[in-house]
C-alpha cells in the first residue's frame, strides 16, 4: 500500500469533491482517481459513492475512515521516531477547550500544570460537541470546559476522570464609555442592544438560563450574534451593546469593559477537565498528576491559617 492512498482517501472524504481534493493534494484529477481506485482494489470494497453529488462515502468507506486516519497517524509517528523526532510527538498533549479558555486561561494553566515535565501541547479550540467528540474518539487527550449543573457534560464517570480546575463568572459587560447609558433590564422605549451567542452555543444556553431566572424581563433586541465570547467581547469594547462574557474574556479587555449587573444577572461556572482513564499515554498521566498537584496547592493556599 502507498501512504498517499490513505492521504488521498481522507482528503476526498473531508472535501466531498474529487476536483477540490485533487487540487489540495497537488495531483491531476486522473492521477488522484487512479490512486483512490488502487486503494479500493487493495481493500476489495468500494469506498466512495460516485453516483451522487456531493461525493460521499459508502458504508464501508465510513467504517474505513477512522482506520485510515489511525494508520496514517501511526505511520507518520513511526517515521518521526526513526528520524529522531519521537520524543516531541510522544510527549505532546492534545487539549480540546473553548476559544475563551484557550486564550484567557490556558497560558497560565500550562505554566503551572506542566512545569518541569518536559511536555508540549497541541491546542484544539472548538464548540462543546466537537470537543466531546474529540475526547471520546481519542483525537484529544484532555478536555477542559465550562460546567453548570443545569447544562452538564455527559461523560461516563466510570471511564472519564473529572477534575475541577477553576471557576468563572458569566456577567454582562459594556464598553466603559457606555456604562452610564445602558442598565439592565432595559426599558421598552429604549431596548438594550444585545450581543448574543449563536443558537446552540454552550454559553448561549447559560445566558438563556440567566435571563429566565432574572427578577425582571430583559428588554432588548439582538444586534450581533457569534459563537465566540472573544468576538462578542471585541464588539462590546467597540460600543455596540451588552455582552455576557466569562471573566477570562473580559479581563483581556482591561479597563475598556465594565460589568453592569448585580448578582441577579450573573452565573457562576465551574471549569472542569476530563480525561479518558483508559488512555495510557505516559505524558497524559504526568500532566494529570501536575494538574491535581496544582489544584491541591491552590486549595491549601485558600485555606485560612490555623489559630
Amino acid at each position: 500500500m502507498d501512504i498517499r492512498w490513505l492521504q488521498d482517501f481522507l482528503t476526498v472524504a473531508e472535501r466531498g469533491n474529487f476536483t477540490r481534493a485533487a487540487e489540495e493534494r497537488n495531483a491531476s484529477q486522473a492521477a488522484f482517481s487512479r490512486r483512490i481506485q488502487s486503494l479500493e482494489s487493495w481493500l476489495g470494497v468500494t469506498l466512495i459513492d460516485r453516483s451522487v453529488f456531493p461525493t460521499r462515502l459508502t458504508a464501508e468507506g465510513e467504517r474505513f475512515r477512522e482506520t485510515a486516519a489511525e494508520c496514517l497517524h501511526q505511520m507518520l509517528d513511526a517515521r518521526s521516531g526513526l528520524s529522531g523526532q519521537a520524543t516531541a510527538r510522544r510527549d505532546q498533549i492534545k487539549i480540546a477547550l473553548p476559544h475563551a479558555l484557550a486564550t484567557g486561561r490556558l497560558p497560565g494553566w500550562w505554566t503551572s500544570w506542566s512545569s518541569g515535565l518536559g511536555l508540549n501541547c497541541q491546542i484544539m479550540p472548538g464548540d462543546v460537541h466537537d470537543m466531546v467528540t474529540a475526547l471520546v474518539s481519542g483525537t484529544a487527550d484532555l478536555l477542559v470546559c465550562f460546567h453548570h449543573a443545569q447544562q452538564p457534560i455527559h461523560l461516563d464517570p466510570e471511564q472519564y476522570d473529572r477534575l475541577v480546575v477553576g471557576s468563572e463568572r458569566l456577567r454582562p459587560y459594556v464598553a466603559a464609555a457606555q456604562a452610564d447609558r445602558w442598565r439592565l433590564p432595559g426599558d421598552k422605549a429604549s431596548p438594550l442592544p444585545l450581543l448574543m451567542y449563536s443558537s446552540g452555543a454552550y454559553l448561549g444556553r447559560m445566558v438563556d438560563l440567566i435571563i429566565e431566572a432574572a427578577p425582571q424581563p430583559l428588554l432588548g433586541q439582538r444586534l450581533i450574534e457569534s459563537d465566540m465570547a472573544d468576538v462578542l467581547g471585541e464588539m462590546a469594547v467597540a460600543g455596540y451593546g451588552v455582552a455576557w462574557l466569562p471573566e477570562c474574556s473580559a479581563e483581556a479587555a482591561g479597563d475598556r469593559l465594565v460589568a453592569i449587573d448585580d448578582e441577579a444577572w450573573t452565573m457562576p461556572l465551574s471549569l472542569v477537565a476530563y480525561r479518558d482513564s483508559t488512555n495510557r499515554k505516559p505524558a497524559l498521566r504526568r500532566l494529570w498528576a501536575g494538574m491535581v498537584g496544582d489544584c491541591e496547592d491552590r486549595q491549601a493556599k485558600a485555606q485560612p491559617p490555623r489559630a
